[in-house]
């Protein structure tokens, strides 16, 4: 089996007596979609956040890409390819779409400034940045200030920067969040060929995208995991149906 693109080794943190995530291990391999579910409170979003470094664990490994990961900062992270998408954005609000998508394709060629030409007509940064809206389907909302797109298509632009970073892995913390029956078919058409650009870790409460998207799913409950398998081993195991499906 391939090597695994990041990987989790008993990763522990604690908030005073709450144990937010206990004892978490979990691999993300190359070509796959990896979900990780469970209900409101499980600690998923807590590991997202230890992954991309917002949050440091108490105890555990981080490696990505076979280095150690865990002591790093959010910046450090990300200039080594782990991209990501949170729930709560970060984008620049007051900013276009397209202009949040090149400060992202600037910083990937490393100049932080055009002095000798507005940057809105710099095709070195217009048409890298064009490009990954378009592959999220915001191409039509390019000059449209954050500020006034939906949260779906908020989410949407979180993935294109992380595309325009050229992320080797992706974080993404509920992304259909917010969206209607056509935008969540349309993003889960796009992640299922996004895989193979770069594997995905997913958090998502829309049950009908996991099972039509995850290779794998980890099931966390009270920051445990307590099931990790594929679609139809985790659907079977009666454990999960208590704890998570609403079987008895």
């Amino acid at each position: 089996m391939a090597e695994p693109v990041l990987s989790l080794k008993g990763v522990s943190k604690s908030f005073g007596a709450l144990k937010a995530t206990e004892n978490v291990s979990l691999d993300l391999y190359p070509g796959e979609i990896h979900a990780l579910i469970g209900p409101n409170g499980a600690g998923k979003s807590t590991l997202i956040h230890q992954i991309a470094g917002t949050l440091r664990p108490d105890t555990g490994e981080i490696s990505f890409l076979g280095e150690r990961i865990d002591g790093l900062k959010v910046a450090e992270r990300a200039r080594r390819g782990l991209g990501r998408s949170f729930q709560v954005s970060s984008l620049a609000p007051e900013f276009s779409a397209l202009r949040n998508v090149m400060l992202a394709v600037q910083s990937v060629q490393g100049s932080s400034f055009r002095f000798f030409k507005p940057v809105l007509s710099d095709r070195s940064l217009v048409d890298p940045a064009m490009e990954a809206l378009a592959r999220v389907g915001l191409q039509d909302r390019a000059r449209v200030p954050a500020a006034e797109l939906s949260h779906g298509e908020r989410r949407q632009l979180e993935i294109a920067i992380a595309l325009a970073l050229g992320s080797k892995a992706f974080l993404l913390d509920e992304p259909m969040a917010g969206m209607g029956p056509e935008g969540s078919k349309a993003l889960t058409g796009f992640l299922s060929e996004l895989r193979e650009e770069a594997p995905i870790l997913l958090v998502e409460h829309d049950m009908d995208a996991v099972f039509a998207l995850a290779d794998r799913i980890s099931v966390l409950v009270y920051g445990r995991v307590i099931a990790s398998g594929s679609v139809d081993e985790v659907r079977a195991d009666p454990e999960v149906r208590r704890a998570y499906l609403g079987d008895e």
